[in-house]
C-alpha cells in the first residue's frame, strides 16, 4: 500500500512541480501570512540571507512529503530530533513546524490535483502523519 500511495503522491507532486514551479515563495508567503512573527525568527536566525534559510526550511518540508509513503520513521526520526531542538534552543514552536506542513501542503496540493478516492486518501495520510509527528513532539 505505501509503494502504490508514494506513487501517487509522487505523481501529484510531478504536476504541481510542472504548474508551480519552485514553490518557495509561495509556500512563504502562505506561512508567513499565517504566522508573521515567525518572518523576525528567520532575519534573526539568518541575518545576512534569510531567504536561504527560508529556502532550506521548504527545502526539508517538502523532503519530508516526498518520503512520507516510503520511509516513515527516517521522516519521523528527522521531525522527533528537530522540533524539541528548534522549540528549545532556538525558540521555534512547534505550531510553526506544523504551519510550514500545512502551508507548504496547501500550496503543492491543489496544483497536485489529487483525484478522489486512493490518491486523495494518500495525501491526506501524508497531511496526518507530517502534522501528527509536530503533534507527537509538541511537549518534548
Amino acid at each position: 500500500m505505501s509503494d502504490h500511495r508514494k506513487h501517487l503522491v509522487d505523481a501529484g507532486l510531478e504536476r504541481a512541480a510542472e504548474a508551480l514551479g519552485d514553490i518557495t515563495a509561495p509556500v512563504m508567503a502562505e506561512f508567513y501570512r499565517r504566522h508573521p512573527e515567525a518572518r523576525a525568527s528567520f532575519r534573526h536566525h539568518s541575518p545576512l540571507d534569510p531567504a536561504k534559510l527560508e529556502a532550506e526550511m521548504v527545502g526539508n518540508t517538502l523532503y519530508y512529503v516526498m518520503i512520507w509513503h516510503e520511509n516513515r520513521w527516517e521522516a519521523g526520526f528527522a521531525i522527533d530530533q528537530s522540533v524539541p531542538h528548534h522549540r528549545v534552543a532556538l525558540d521555534v514552536p512547534p505550531d510553526w513546524f506544523r504551519g510550514m506542513i500545512e502551508a507548504l501542503l496547501d500550496v503543492v496540493e491543489p496544483a497536485a490535483a489529487p483525484a478522489p478516492g486512493e490518491e486523495q486518501e494518500a495525501w491526506q495520510d501524508l497531511r496526518e502523519g507530517l502534522t501528527g509527528l509536530v503533534e507527537r513532539n509538541r511537549f518534548v
